[in-house]
């Protein structure tokens, strides 16, 4: 069996044991158990219960987000094209997370286990886009199309704002309320980065509420 094989063997059974069982109920013998191998060989890939579970988000979420870290390097795109792009891969990476999980204890998911893994999924969110979307600003500021001093200030902002909002979880609202945040946001992104008012407004019909 291939490295890669036995990696993949070792988020599978974490994956399936997760499905029937909180996470603090599961060990590192439990998951060397499903995956059929040796404890040692589980401490061989991962130091830890919790670094397999980072691995087993980041590879559960990593299709969403592909495009989007790609996307520093597509210079011919506007930056404002490319910025209502990674906004939508923000949105695509939220829904498969709500998909994949839920309190209903049906679902295998405990309101406890359901913070902890999405306290996981947003930093794994955040800390994904931040360095593309940096770039994206810091090019647009090149080029004078944006003013603004802090890029990778501004892009942790929005990526906070959007993960908390579109992910409906702390602060459960309406549809038409999401919008709203996303207005008010392009409203503040507009005037504190000295963009033309209204040069932003497709980011708003851009992301699917």
């Amino acid at each position: 069996m291939t490295a890669m094989k036995k990696y993949d063997r070792i988020l599978d059974a974490l994956q399936e044991l997760l499905e029937n069982n909180p996470i603090q109920n599961i060990s590192v013998s439990d998951i060397a158990k499903k995956a059929e191998m040796g404890k040692g060989s589980i401490y061989y890939y991962f130091p830890s219960k919790e670094a397999i579970l980072d691995a087993l988000i980041e590879r559960n979420y990593e299709k969403p987000l592909k495009t989007a870290k790609s996307l520093a390097a597509r210079t011919e795109i506007s930056p404002f094209t490319r910025m209502a792009m990674i906004l939508q891969a923000c949105r695509n990476s939220s829904a498969a997370f709500l998909s994949r999980h839920s309190t209903d204890p049906a679902a295998g998911t405990n309101a406890q286990d359901f913070a902890f893994l999405h306290q996981k999924y947003m930093n794994h969110l955040i800390s994904e886009l931040k360095p593309a979307l940096t770039e994206i600003i810091t090019q647009g500021i090149a080029a004078g199309e944006i003013h603004f001093e802090y890029p990778a200030a501004l892009a942790e902002i929005v990526l906070i704002v959007l993960a908390v909002k579109l992910n409906n979880t702390f602060l459960s609202s309406t549809a038409e309320d999401s919008e709203d945040t996303i207005r008010g946001l392009v409203s503040l992104l507009e005037k504190g980065t000295g963009i033309p008012q209204g040069t932003l407004n497709y980011l708003t019909t851009s992301i699917e509420l």
